[in-house]
């Protein structure tokens, strides 16, 4: 998350690894250990859906918890834990019917009840879910949750064992995308505040996977959850394996110690790809990921447009991706990665343009670089690409523009509590920030998730502070439409104009959107491929295997 005719098809380079088995006349035991990498990772804290943290815990999360949709291969949107559902007329009104065989982990039985106690203990204050309010604000009766004046969720509401209504304040044509997201998933009521510290090593959800042991500092061993809706998975256990760095999982994979490899937000280390062989299982996919530039729109220099479009243009993006990661980045001109939900509505870049950079420093008043006040970019320094990055951008701007740029190198922590104080206090002295790289990978794919959630004037994630009337008018229109067609045709189109007001004002400058180099051994067949929150994801996981070179 923070510091997310064309199909979603476009959006990834996935890959069937393998091939599905046949459906067998009885259904086969849960047979093997799939030996899984998790990277920078050495203990995990917590497993609860709705304080999903750290991009690693995504993987476990997944594993275990369930919701009521999911995405599929495809990244559409198809039932987990319920059957079928239909959408009111005016699209506010959400009926989900459970399916019948829908177990916990131990063997409990789940209700419609259970998904509605989850969704508000997510908002619920007490549990300290940091975004949960972020994704369900528009289920009425939330932020009565969230705020302590109500424990259950108005708009939403049991009608029978089997079957749960959710009602919106608005239409939103991104929810069941919302819900495909962890932080809505159901959890066992009660369970994990009555085990504490100790849930861990004994968590179980409603999805295909059931903690067996935890031991900080080597795994999580995960075991077939056999009361899991669809059937037993096809291998018996999941180890996932700690690593304290990609490098570290990178060496384990060559070293034939682990099956799974990486995610879209932790693949393989861009230094060691020369060491990749055809047919070890390695795939490349792009990830729905925008690396960017912001600025702190409330101060000068970057309070006045024209500045933010001179920076823009001196820009090389190209060269960016040439020199600073040997092209194996694809640079940036919008703020949509290529190929997501919305990319296809045609926008015009602000392109590298050296002399059109120079005459809109002229129009904000400063005859060069040297009359603006000192401009200091702040970057992570534990991120060694981004350094070959920052001074590629010192350079260009020193170039063309005849500034010298500061270049500030901070510790991630301090990088992201900065950000957070720029929403509380841009213009603080001691905290805040002039220029600064960021990044932005999509939580569910939908172009609401970048552009309103990022862009938004009130968003609590838009820490430049950018803020146009107009942008926040589109974006309230089309937030609030549904999203069948045509609805959807003219939420894009909406989405799209008020993309190129951001692009055009430089609310963000896109750099550079990664590529991920994850793997999966031969030996494994059933998994796919996908840029999706996990990476990779098994379309069914009775059909998983891990054995014999196929």
């Amino acid at each position: 998350m923070k510091m997310r005719k064309c199909t979603l098809c476009l959006l990834i380079l996935f890959v069937l690894v393998g091939c599905a088995q046949p459906p067998a006349t009885q259904p086969e035991a849960p047979a093997g250990t799939l030996r899984w990498s998790l990277a920078g990772v050495n203990e995990l804290a917590r497993l609860d859906p709705a304080r999903l943290g750290s991009n690693q815990e995504n993987i476990p999360i997944y594993l275990i918890f369930a919701g009521l949709v999911r995405l599929n291969e495809n990244l559409e949107i198809v039932g987990e834990g319920a059957e079928r559902w239909t959408v009111s007329s005016d699209g506010t009104v959400y009926t989900f019917n459970l399916r019948p065989n829908l177990r916990y982990g131990d063997g409990s039985a789940v209700t419609a009840q259970h998904f509605a106690d989850a969704l508000a203990r997510a908002v619920d204050p007490e549990t300290g879910s940091d975004f949960a309010l972020t994704f369900l604000e528009n289920v009425v009766g939330a932020r009565e949750v969230a705020t302590g004046q109500a424990t259950s969720l108005a708009g939403v509401e049991v009608l029978d064992d089997q079957t749960l209504r959710i009602t919106l304040d608005s239409p939103r044509g991104y929810f069941l995308s919302q819900l495909s997201y962890a932080l809505t998933f159901l959890v066992p009521p009660g369970q994990i505040e009555a085990a504490g510290a100790e849930w861990v090593g004994q968590a179980f959800g409603s999805g295909p996977f059931r903690v067996k042991q935890y031991v900080a500092g080597e795994h999580l061993l995960l075991e077939a959850n056999p009361h899991y809706w669809a059937g037993a998975p096809g291998v018996a256990e999941i180890d996932l394996r700690f690593y304290p760095s990609t490098d570290a999982a990178f060496t384990a994979y060559q070293a034939g110690e682990v099956d799974v490899m990486g995610s879209v937000q932790a693949g393989a280390p861009a230094e060691r790809l020369n060491e990749v062989t055809a047919g070890a299982g390695f795939l490349t996919l792009s990830a729905p990921t925008v690396r960017y530039l912001g600025f702190n729109n409330t101060m000068p220099p970057f309070n006045n447009t024209a500045v933010r479009q001179a920076f823009a243009r001196a820009v090389d993006k190209r060269a960016i991706a040439e020199q600073a990661f040997g092209g194996r980045v694809a640079s940036a001109e919008r703020i949509l990665p290529a190929g997501f939900p919305g990319s296809q509505v045609v926008i015009e870049p602000l392109r590298f343009d050296p002399v059109g950079a120079r005459a809109d420093l002229g129009l904000a008043g400063f005859v060069s670089g040297g009359d603006l006040p000192p401009v200091a970019l702040t970057y992570e320094r534990d991120a060694p690409d981004l350094q070959r990055v920052a001074e590629l951008l010192q350079s260009g701007w020193r170039e063309t523009l005849g500034i010298e740029v500061r270049l500030d190198a901070v510790s991630t922590q301090e990088l992201i509590s900065r950000l957070d104080n720029m929403l509380i206090d841009p213009t603080n002295p001691d905290t805040a920030l002039q220029i600064y790289l960021s990044v932005w990978t999509a939580d569910y794919p939908d172009p609401q998730n970048f552009i309103s959630l990022q862009l938004h004037s009130q968003s609590p994630f838009n820490n430049g502070r950018w803020a146009n009337e107009r942008f926040d008018t589109l974006i309230a229109q089309a937030d609030a439409l549904s999203g069948g067609a045509p609805g959807q045709r003219e939420r894009l189109e909406l989405y799209g104009e008020a993309e190129q007001l951001a692009v055009s004002e430089v609310g963000w400058l896109p750099l550079y959107s990664p590529q991920a180099t994850l793997a999966v051994r031969p030996t494994v067949s059933g998994l796919v491929a996908t840029a999706s929150p996990q990476g990779i994801i098994a379309p069914d996981w009775t059909q998983v295997r891990v054995g014999a070179s196929q």
